[in-house]
């Protein structure tokens, strides 16, 4: 099983794939001022998108909903018809690197916890052009949150995310991007622990039966093990910063 397949097979039917909870995304969204009845917003990354059904619940507009996993959209598709929300969720499959919409199609873009793939800077650049004059982005984004990190999470997270910066050096970035800053926050360390590792755990002890023979699955689940433990010892020092920007 090559590394990517078995990424899915861990993050397999847990609530969320990476830090976050339905408090920080209502308290992202209500930064948001002057937004119209008919609001189209877009969803980048959403895995099967938690924060998905969320901004549907705040708005009564339109939310596409991108992913270039289609189990997760799949997933996602089930979710909205059991909650009467798939007449306003749109489901697309596809690259955040390459997307396929309009310029100036939507009022809000918004990424939870995805933009890390493409990167803070360039995800800001390139995915301006398919905002309406105005309209506002929302990202969460990893970063230190104090200087001078210990020698054990700065070497883990430099071999998985070398472009991790500072929340200063972010804002820095929005700015040069020619955003506007409407608001920020740490999000709370329950955003990582309910949706995300408390069942991840639960997941990983169940991987570790399935694949106990398999050494490459073995080393990741090890992996993953050690990530929990570092953000349970170390979490002062870094976590996942919402950014509220206007165009």
């Amino acid at each position: 099983m090559i590394k990517m397949e078995f990424i899915f097979e861990i993050f397999k039917n847990i609530p969320r794939q990476g830090p976050g909870c339905s408090e920080a995304t209502r308290k992202a969204f209500e930064m948001l001022t002057d937004i119209p009845q008919d609001l189209r917003i877009l969803d980048i990354g959403c895995g099967t998108g938690a924060q998905t059904l969320e901004l549907a619940r705040l708005s009564d507009g339109h939310v596409v909903a991108l992913d270039n996993h289609e189990p997760y959209l799949e997933e996602l598709e089930r979710k909205a018809v059991e909650e009467g929300l798939s007449e306003r969720i749109e489901t697309v499959s596809g690259s955040m690197f390459d997307l396929k919409f309009d310029p100036e199609s939507f009022d809000v873009l918004w990424a939870e916890g995805a933009i890390y793939i493409i990167g803070f800077e360039r995800g800001l650049r390139d995915w301006k052009k398919f905002l309406k004059p105005e309209g506002y982005m929302a990202v969460s984004e990893l970063a230190w949150l104090k200087s001078n990190p210990p020698h054990k999470p700065l070497e883990f997270l430099n071999s998985g995310y070398p472009a991790m910066k500072s929340t200063e050096e972010n804002i820095s970035i929005i700015q040069e991007c020619d955003y506007a800053l409407l608001g920020y926050f740490v999000l709370p360390e329950r955003a990582w622990w309910d949706d995300y590792y408390t069942p991840l755990e639960k997941r990983l002890r169940m991987l570790e039966e399935k694949y106990a023979k398999d050494v490459k699955a073995m080393a990741e689940i090890e992996e993953t093990y050690y990530e929990i433990a570092l953000y349970k010892k170390f979490s002062d020092w870094y976590g996942y910063v919402f950014y509220i920007m206007r165009k």
